[in-house]
């Protein structure tokens, strides 16, 4: 159950960083509102991931898949560059990730 909470932080975190790049542009109640719950939940399903995972390999793997789903979120929603280097970092990111997992 931890890596599924885990994976669920992760993802709560690309949400809320989507939500803050729209309510920077939009300046909505409602756009701030989702953002402040989509961190909300990062943090508590990271705390429930805690319970069980180390601390290191947690916060790791929660900040790659915040981080990779970030760029990829930016390149397919917001225009950011696609360019070929971004994604190759991107994949070390998810390698390494699956790394921590294996050795976990």
């Amino acid at each position: 159950m931890a890596w599924l909470f885990l994976i669920i932080a992760g993802l709560c975190e690309m949400l809320g960083v989507t939500f803050m790049n729209w309510a920077l542009h939009r300046h909505t109640v409602r756009l701030w509102t989702l953002m402040i719950l989509a961190f909300c939940g990062s943090f508590g399903f990271l705390e429930l991931a805690l319970q069980t995972l180390p601390m290191g390999t947690a916060y790791a793997i929660w900040t790659g898949i915040g981080a990779a789903g970030g760029v990829l979120t930016g390149m397919l929603f917001f225009g950011e560059s696609r360019d070929w280097r971004k994604l190759l970092w991107v994949g070390v990111i998810l390698v390494a990730t699956v790394g921590l997992k294996l050795i976990a």
